[in-house]
């Protein structure tokens, strides 16, 4: 299954808590978006002849955040440089805050069949601490909208330990989310990006992070009450009803190919690991002029593209059969990691049980430092 990513670079504000590279479009640069528009249409004509995406995700930044006569031209360079035809899943991420009629329906019509809504919170405190644009209210009429422009599958995004909010604020939210009843939930405990404004207010000393045990406290609800209310929890930070897992974002989980366009955007194709400029104005300047915008590439040897399959594989909870591993990679992951894999188990963070390997229940909370045992 080969993936396709669009990186939309633009926001209408930059959020406190946000690493990704992204432009607000705020004074000189709101006329920024055409000429990205130009410059991306040239990106997508130079794609592979034969490439036929299975899947298709729209990030950012905030696609949304593009008109509606911008969005049209977006889906009319994607129709007119991409085989579309065997596209089963195509999510495009949207804000409570960009979102409207029009654009929901233009977004349904142009081929559009899951959405990821960032509402992060319900609560007003925790929306203001983390600098979001939209509130309450609107999160909850941008779901309704979507469900009333016919849209069948929506993930909501949900941050999770945040400094000065509380359990009580996370029940809520968690109740307005089993309300709803979105297809796909992803749940994420906040980090602290470097450079990013709440990072910077950490630094000096005006705001604490959440200790880990609170974080913890705060995952284990998380997990009991989507599970109780029908999710199957298949990814360290993500939830479904069944049947919606999200397919993209297995194809990342399973070491698939994949391309990514627009700045900052990367890609996995052929053994190949490259990355573009993330710099919208040389991005847009060189596209325009005939020139490369990869600044980056990186052909990872067999056996550390191995070590790196079995970490992403083991961020699913059912993790990896060792048959199916090898039959993938050509490793037995017991001689990539053996003793590593065995020092794990033993410290209950894996478990081995016949012939899968997964991560623990008290894994799932440190996988990043499984993780690093591992690569």
């Amino acid at each position: 299954m080969a993936g396709l990513y669009i990186h939309v670079p633009f926001c209408l504000r930059k959020c406190k808590y946000c690493d990704f590279y992204s432009v607000a479009l705020e004074g000189g640069a709101r006329a920024m978006p055409d000429t990205f528009l130009d410059a991306l249409d040239r990106e997508l004509a130079g794609l592979p002849n034969d490439f036929a995406p299975e899947t298709v995700f729209m990030g950012g930044g905030t696609p949304t955040a593009l008109s509606d006569v911008q969005l049209a031209r977006l889906f009319q360079s994607l129709k007119n440089h991409v085989d579309l035809r065997r596209v089963t899943e195509w999510s495009c991420e949207a804000n409570p805050g960009t979102l409207n009629r029009e654009k929901a329906r233009l977004l349904l019509e142009s081929g559009v069949n899951r959405v990821s809504l960032g509402v992060q919170s319900f609560d007003p405190q925790n929306l203001a601490f983390l600098g979001r644009i939209h509130s309450s209210a609107e999160a909850r009429d941008s779901y309704l909208l979507l469900r009333d422009t016919g849209f069948r599958n929506i993930n909501l995004d949900l941050i999770y330990g945040i400094p000065g909010s509380s359990r009580a604020v996370l029940e809520r939210d968690l109740d307005h989310i089993v309300n709803l009843a979105p297809e796909h939930v992803a749940t994420y405990c906040l980090i602290f990006e470097e450079g990013t404004p709440i990072t910077k207010l950490r630094d000096k000393g005006e705001i604490a992070e959440v200790d880990d045990d609170e974080e913890l406290e705060h995952y284990r609800l998380v997990r009991e009450t989507l599970q109780v209310a029908g999710y199957d929890h298949y990814e360290i930070s993500n939830f479904a009803k069944p049947g919606f897992e999200c397919l993209h974002n297995h194809l990342y989980w399973s070491g698939g190919e994949y391309i990514g366009v627009g700045p900052a955007a990367h890609s996995h194709q052929r053994g190949l690991r490259y990355a573009n400029m993330a710099d919208l104005s040389e991005y847009c300047r060189a596209l325009l002029k005939g020139e490369s915008v990869r600044v980056s590439e990186e052909r990872l040897d067999p056996e550390a593209k191995a070590r790196e399959t079995l970490i992403m594989l083991l961020r699913r909870l059912k993790g990896l059969s060792r048959d199916a591993f090898k039959t993938q990679t050509g490793f037995d992951y017991r001689d990539l990691r053996g003793k590593e894999i065995d020092w794990l188990c033993e410290l209950g963070l894996l478990e081995e049980t016949g012939g899968n390997l997964r991560l623990t229940e008290k894994g799932l909370f440190v996988s990043d430092s499984v993780f690093a045992e591992l690569v």
